[in-house]
């Protein structure tokens, strides 16, 4: 049950927008998981600066039910930022990566 929020100052268009769920759902069994269980939300155009500029950049926010290992999350983070800046046009040193491990997390009216 992995969710990735991207957020972005770059315009996204929706061509882009599918091309960024299919290639982060290929990029989502670094972590061990599968798209069949992935929820991926794009936000482009948003008010964000980063190093005092509003120059393109990215944050990827992906929460995890369970635990990765240390190589897992390596694997991911250069996996996410490589579909992000090749897609989008972010360089790769204006895009973060933050992770998140989640203990509960409910479905379908019930928790795993």
């Amino acid at each position: 049950m992995p969710f990735i929020d991207l957020k972005t100052n770059a315009k996204v268009s929706a061509q882009q927008s599918d091309d960024l769920k299919t290639r982060l759902g290929e990029a989502i069994t670094a972590l061990g998981k599968s798209e069949s269980w992935l929820m991926v939300s794009v936000e482009g155009e948003k008010s964000l600066y980063f190093k005092g500029d509003a120059a393109p950049s990215a944050i990827a926010e992906i929460s995890l039910y369970g635990r990765a290992s240390d190589a897992q999350y390596d694997r991911m983070t250069k996996e996410t930022t490589a579909i992000i800046s090749e897609i989008l046009s972010v360089p790769a040193d204006r895009i973060y990566v933050k992770y998140e491990e989640v203990a509960h997390w409910g479905f379908g009216g019930y928790n795993f």
